[in-house]
């Protein structure tokens, strides 16, 4: 078992910058679930941190170490998806990965009062997180991206659409 860093070195969550960071994200990705069970590849996940059409952020310790991403899709029918959101394994334990949901969130709530996710049935520890962070479970879509495993579609929600105002991007 991995022993969580300390939390009280300063992070900052801020827009991914540049190829290094993007190979960094990509090389955390791939050795974690869920992406390990999914058989996504290293390369398959440097190009969609580099998808130009999402947003991604990285958790960046002082001494320049990505600690965690979440990336995100502002567009479509689900604007306010989390795509992806991955913790560096010595810094799983230590709020960093809720630091990053409520990041995301405050980004998501200035413009749309929903935000969504997707979590795989095998992830059920991940399940549980979302679910104390308030997110509830609006669909199953079944063996979604491999097959024996679903997809499960959360959201978490501020206000009807009809009745949102958004505060600004």
């Amino acid at each position: 078992m991995h022993q969580p860093i300390d939390p009280s070195p300063v992070i900052e969550i801020r827009l991914m910058q540049g190829e290094t960071e993007a190979a960094a994200c990509a090389r955390m990705m791939a050795s974690s679930d869920p992406w390990r069970t999914l058989r996504r590849e290293e390369a398959s996940l440097y190009q969609a941190v580099l998808n130009p059409r999402r947003e991604a952020y990285v958790a960046v310790t002082e001494t320049g170490e990505v600690a965690g991403l979440i990336l995100l899709n502002m567009e479509g029918a689900f604007t306010g998806y989390i795509q992806s959101l991955c913790v560096a394994e010595n810094w799983r334990g230590a709020g960093l990965g809720q630091k990053l949901i409520a990041f995301a969130e405050a980004r998501i709530f200035r413009q749309t009062p929903n935000v969504f996710l997707c979590v795989s049935s095998f992830n059920e520890g991940a399940q549980r997180f979302y679910e104390r962070l308030g997110y509830v479970r609006i669909g199953v879509l079944k063996d979604y991206l491999i097959s024996g495993y679903d997809e499960i579609l959360m959201r978490k929600s501020i206000a009807p659409l009809a009745e949102f105002i958004p505060s600004g991007s």
